[in-house]
C-alpha cells in the first residue's frame, strides 16, 4: 500500500499548498481551508471554518467594486453550473486594504454525481498580471516614513516630469487627488496609531491598482496624489471612479469594530501652458467640489437615519 493512499497524507499535503485552498458545501459553509488561505488573505483556519464564505473572509469584489459573492462569485458559478469557473477579483485582506486574486472553481460530486460543493483555489496576483504595476523603486529620502510611499517632494518631481513630457511630446497623462475626510477627528477619537493603519490602508489598495509607468504619493497629512501616465481625460473619469469606489470600502479593524471614513477625490488633466502650479490649483478645486458634495450627502443622511 503506497504511504499516499493514507488520506492524513493528502489532507496534510493539500493544507500546506501555498496557493489558498477552501472547499465549501452545497450552501457555501467552509469545511476545509489550507495554510496559503491562511497567508493570501489574514484569515486564520480556526476563525473560519464553519461560516458561510460569503462573509468576510472570501469576499470577492470585481473592478467595479461591485461585491460578487452574494451574486455570481466563482464559487456560485460552479456550484450552479457544474462546471469550473475561473475570474480575478479583488480579495479584502484582514488587514483592510484589498488584493488581486486568481481565483478558480469546481463543483464537488457525491458517488451518485450530485453537487454537494465547490472547491476554489486563489492565488495572489502581481499587479503586473492584472495590467496594474505599482511605481519603481524611490531613492532615500523619498518615501513617505507612514505609508512607505512617495513622499510630497518625489511626486512634485514626478509631476514637473509630466508637464514637460505632455508639453515636449503632448504625452496625455491625468491627476487624481484622494482626501480622507474627517483624518484629524478621527485621530483625536481613536489615537495616532489608528490614523496611521488606515493611512496605510489606503496606500496599499492605491498601490495594487496602479500601472508601473503611474506614480503614487502622499501629497499631505490627509491626501493621496496619483498621476496617471498616458491617461486621457475620458479614461480619467473611469479610473478616478473605480478607485474611488475601491477606497470606499477599505477599513481597520480597532476597539472591536471596523472604522473607515468617507473619501473624496479630485481630478485634472493638464491644458497647454499648464505650470504644475495652474495644474495643481484646478485639481484641489475638484476636490473641494467633490468635498462639499460629500459634506452634503452627510447632512442630508445622518448618522442612524433611515
Amino acid at each position: 500500500m503506497s504511504a499516499f493512499d493514507d488520506s492524513e497524507i493528502c489532507r496534510t499535503i493539500l493544507e500546506n499548498l501555498p496557493t489558498g485552498l477552501c472547499v465549501v458545501d452545497i450552501h457555501k459553509r467552509i469545511l476545509f481551508w489550507s495554510s496559503g488561505a491562511d497567508r493570501i488573505t489574514g484569515h486564520l483556519r480556526h476563525d473560519v471554518l464553519g461560516h458561510c464564505c460569503t462573509e468576510e473572509a472570501l469576499l470577492h469584489c470585481d473592478e467595479r467594486r461591485a461585491e460578487t459573492c452574494r451574486e455570481d462569485c466563482p464559487l456560485g458559478r460552479a456550484i450552479k453550473s457544474a462546471q469550473l469557473a475561473d475570474a480575478v477579483l479583488f480579495l479584502q485582506h484582514k488587514a483592510g486594504h484589498e488584493i488581486p486574486v486568481r481565483v478558480r472553481a469546481v463543483p464537488l460530486r457525491n458517488v451518485h454525481g450530485s453537487i454537494i460543493g465547490a472547491v476554489e483555489t486563489f492565488e495572489d496576483q502581481p499587479a503586473v498580471t492584472l495590467d496594474r504595476r505599482t511605481s519603481s523603486a524611490q531613492p532615500c529620502g523619498a518615501i513617505d516614513e507612514i505609508t512607505g510611499i512617495s513622499n510630497r517632494a518625489s511626486m512634485e518631481s514626478h509631476l514637473r516630469e509630466a508637464l514637460r513630457s505632455f508639453t515636449n511630446l503632448q504625452a496625455p497623462f491625468g491627476v487624481l487627488c484622494f482626501r480622507m475626510e474627517g483624518l484629524d477627528h478621527f485621530r483625536a477619537s481613536f489615537g495616532i496609531d489608528a490614523a496611521s493603519s488606515l493611512l496605510r490602508v489606503l496606500a496599499h489598495t492605491l498601490k495594487g491598482a496602479l500601472w508601473q509607468t503611474d506614480f503614487i504619493g502622499r501629497w499631505s497629512d490627509d491626501q493621496f496624489l496619483v498621476i496617471l501616465n498616458g491617461c486621457h481625460e475620458v479614461a480619467l473619469r473611469s479610473v478616478c471612479e473605480r478607485l474611488r469606489s475601491m477606497l470606499s470600502n477599505d477599513s481597520v479593524e480597532w476597539w472591536g469594530e471596523r472604522r473607515s471614513l468617507p473619501v473624496s477625490v479630485g481630478q485634472a488633466t493638464p491644458q497647454p501652458g499648464d505650470t504644475s502650479a495652474l495644474l495643481l490649483q484646478r485639481l484641489q478645486n475638484s476636490l473641494e467640489a467633490a468635498s462639499t458634495g460629500i459634506a452634503r450627502a452627510a447632512t442630508a443622511n445622518p448618522p442612524g437615519s433611515k
